[in-house]
């Protein structure tokens, strides 16, 4: 077989793959960016092992064991990402001054269609959004490393304990040891079914468009209305989270930008299965220019967390504009 026989196959075969193992490597380690990298690491590899390869299991899981493997090389240097609430400290006071941490490697959203999460493709093996919910990611990255990768394949891709085994070089009762220590963890952390429900009936659509309505009008009093009354708000990279409606409130008003109506613009997208807003704040210019973005969770008829990260850069993965026209 030829060469270019091979890389074609190897390319017709292994793409349809890539939304998975991108949601695979994003579970691993937090990071959209870093995700990326290990999923084209994770091509290169298995394309130099290509004419290698005996077909002793599918070309789907060989694919999610050189993943799992790159994954677990590069955590050996970084340290896990965390988001504000997961470091240990109280809830903030929202008057105080606050200062970014940008040493920290912060927990970063992902976009539903980067990891097949949509549903846009029923034909396709597609991830399932509670597998990515944002709390559950934040959840993971308390886990050690090989916990973490022995978890997802066995709980999420559901893989037999030996083939977790032989994909990381560990005995069963050694698999099997690790996945009760990170189920007995993720436990403690991990959010309620119920915490994490979709918006999806009419009356959680009317929420989101009254939380656009609320921030592009500045209008205090409607925000307060929104929150659950054990809200979270949290915002990477700044290292505090603020707690309760009139706390995070009291946040936007005293902290951020935004004057008055129509400072800040709402852009509706999807995060981690999870409605989310790309934030744009207005400029002296008059420019709306992208700032921030929202992933919210949404209880009941009421928004009970909003992570707010201010990485710009995650802009571009999201398919976001850097500004808005001024008749968006």
């Amino acid at each position: 077989m030829t060469e270019t026989r091979v890389n074609d196959d190897f390319a017709r075969l292994a793409d349809p793959y890539r939304r998975e193992l991108m949601a695979h490597c994003y579970r691993m380690l937090g990071s959209v960016h870093d995700a990326e990298d290990l999923v084209q690491e994770t091509y290169l590899r298995a394309w130099k092992a290509y004419d290698r390869f005996e077909g002793r299991s599918s070309l789907r899981t060989w694919l999610h064991r050189i993943a799992t493997s790159a994954c677990l090389t590069a955590l050996e240097s970084r340290n896990r990402r965390p988001m504000p609430t997961g470091l240990g400290a109280p809830s903030s006071d929202p008057v105080d001054d606050i200062s970014e941490q940008n040493e920290v490697p912060w927990l970063e959203p992902v976009p539903d269609a980067m990891v097949g999460a949509d549903g846009a493709d029923p034909a396709a093996v597609v991830t399932s959004r509670e597998s990515v919910r944002l709390a559950l990611i934040a959840a993971l990255q308390h886990l050690p490393p090989r916990q973490r990768a022995v978890l997802i394949l066995r709980d999420v891709l559901k893989w037999r304990a030996a083939e977790v085994a032989d994909a990381i070089g560990l005995s069963t009762a050694a698999v099997n040891s690790l996945l009760q220590r990170a189920r007995t963890q993720l436990e403690q952390v991990a959010p309620s079914e119920d915490e994490t429900a979709q918006p999806t009936s009419s009356e959680q659509r009317e929420l989101l468009d009254r939380y656009a309505k609320a921030f592009e009008n500045y209008d205090m009093t409607a925000m307060v209305d929104l929150f659950t009354s054990d809200a979270v708000w949290e915002m990477p990279p700044f290292p505090t989270w603020y707690q309760g409606p009139e706390n995070i409130v009291g946040l936007v008003h005293n902290q951020c930008p935004a004057q008055g109506p129509l400072d800040m613009r709402m852009v509706p997208t999807i995060a981690n299965g999870q409605p989310a807003f790309a934030t744009y704040m207005r400029g002296d210019d008059g420019v709306h220019r992208k700032f921030g973005l929202q992933v919210l969770t949404v209880k009941e008829s009421k928004v009970s967390h909003v992570a707010m990260f201010f990485d710009v850069s995650l802009f571009e993965a999201f398919g976001l504009p850097d500004t808005l026209p001024p008749d968006a």
